[in-house]
């Protein structure tokens, strides 16, 4: 079976120099990614198409389809069934063996497109798999200019293609053929999505996370971090870069007219995200910035705030209500982990300035010991995105069971998906399913004196969180590491 991938609109009407280069970004993009699932999977094409291979026998056409949904700048993948040329009865058998369920009640048309030397016309190819059809089906009828359903064979001399399925891409640019960007990133709605609606257009992400509220909220960002990058960005390397910002926030509370608490923060954000960009060789600054939604986001604040950085900064979500971006979250499968992020509200004054003046601004943050920001700046730590999880370090260790007793349970911490594609079976101890981004907020509702054992598939979340939630007082919780 082979696939054919037509990249978006938007990359067919560049100049040719830059198609060429855009298509060469899809092709390295599609041949790393489907080389993890298997080395002999074959990516080819020219200046309009991918061609993708997959060997015959092998069990992964749904996965190799599902990746592909999720590559930045295909625009389509047809599956395309491949055979020999024998004779035009050939043909339209194969072609009513693919066809005849999705004809049922609906008008089609026969599409040919042929090169090389035969004995027939295409035309004559299209009416004779066209009676084929009509009449070993139960269609409504052929409508060839109108047509519900498409007919699509090609024939290069001596083999011919039938078009069966057909599933739409992400749409936007190959990434990677597009400049780097700095993606200020909470974990949140806003932030996720304004990060995936980068990735689509073609730019590489780095995330930047301010840490304002503890351990419990970096775990939780790393883990949807390290979630868009494999599901939309995985042919790149990214990083991570945390940066304890908790100084930096004492020292406004402690400075800065409270009225200026939250455009203050925003600014030193956007002053430390320059500079740790500039370092990183990305040429813009992403926020999830919605105009109105609070207060910091007035354009009065927003032009405020953006006089702190020199970088442009990309706010792909300013237009949009939170109703929208929560639809896309669940879309793209970050709602589940926005919605139990924590929120660290510690730097929210009682009357915000909705009109903040520059030069008020500017002169409270006068009043502040600078030498707090660049602290932080140089206590960042950055992370290969790729590691993230495994390099998360828990509070302290855990005790691992290879064995359980009968009376322990056992908490199943995948997220759904990855559950009902392998599900974990015991003879005799009971199995609870609690998502990892759920856990903190259901772990106190389960019965003190049993003891619980965290599960998944790897280990690496499974032992993330029992030693988070051990260090919170949780002492009945260890986790299971079958061998």
């Amino acid at each position: 079976m082979k696939l054919l991938i037509r990249p978006a609109p938007e990359v067919a009407i560049k100049s040719k120099p830059v198609r060429r280069q855009q298509m060469r970004h899809l092709r390295q993009n599609i041949r790393k990614i489907l080389a993890r699932l298997d080395p002999d999977i074959r990516v080819d094409g020219s200046w309009d198409r991918v061609d993708v291979d997959v060997p015959d026998g092998r069990a992964l056409m749904g996965q190799v389809i599902d990746e592909l949904m999720r590559v930045p700048g295909i625009s389509t993948i047809q599956e395309i069934g491949v055979f020999p040329l024998v004779s035009m009865d050939d043909v339209a058998e194969k072609a009513l063996v693919a066809f005849a369920a999705r004809l049922k009640g609906r008008s089609f048309a026969v599409r040919v497109r042929r090169q090389g030397d035969h004995g027939f016309r295409s035309l004559d190819l299209e009416r004779h798999v066209g009676a084929a059809l009509f009449q070993g089906s139960e269609c409504r009828g052929v409508d060839l200019r109108n047509p519900e359903v498409e007919v699509r064979i090609e024939i290069r001399d001596d083999v011919f293609h039938i078009a069966h399925r057909r599933h739409r891409g992400l749409g936007g640019y190959p990434l990677g053929s597009v400049e780097s960007v700095m993606t200020l990133i909470s974990g949140g709605y806003d932030s996720s999505v304004a990060s995936y609606m980068l990735l689509r257009r073609g730019l590489r992400n780095h995330f930047l996370f301010f840490n304002l509220g503890g351990a419990a909220h970096e775990v939780g960002v790393r883990q949807v971090v390290h979630y868009i990058w494999q599901r939309y960005g995985s042919s790149h390397n990214a990083k991570f870069i945390s940066v304890p910002f908790d100084g930096v926030v004492a020292e406004i509370m402690r400075s800065v007219n409270h009225r200026h608490w939250g455009v203050v923060l925003k600014r030193m954000m956007l002053k430390a995200a320059s500079q740790i960009a500039a370092k990183n060789n990305a040429h813009g600054l992403v926020t999830g910035d919605a105009v109105a939604q609070v207060s910091s986001q007035t354009l009065t604040n927003l032009n405020v705030v953006d006089r702190a950085s020199e970088q442009v900064v990309l706010r792909p979500l300013i237009a949009m209500d939170k109703q929208e971006i929560i639809r896309i979250a669940r879309d793209i499968g970050t709602e589940s982990f926005s919605r139990n992020m924590p929120e660290y509200c510690g730097v929210i004054s009682q009357k915000p300035a909705t009109r903040a003046r520059l030069e008020r601004v500017e002169a409270d943050e006068a009043l502040m010991d600078l030498a707090v920001l660049q602290q932080a700046i140089d206590q960042r730590e950055e992370t290969q995105v790729q590691a993230l999880l495994d390099s998360t370090l828990t509070p302290e260790e855990v005790e691992l069971v290879r064995t359980p007793d009968v009376d322990d349970i056992i908490i199943d911490v995948r997220h759904p998906d990855e559950g009902e594609r392998s599900p974990l079976t015991l003879t005799n101890n009971r199995i609870i399913h609690i998502p990892f981004y759920e856990l903190n907020q259901q772990i106190g509702a389960l019965p003190d004196d049993r003891q619980y054992l965290l599960y998944c598939d790897r280990g690496t979340m499974s032992r993330m969180h029992a030693g988070h939630l051990r260090a919170e007082g949780h002492t009945n919780i260890k986790v299971y590491a079958p061998a």
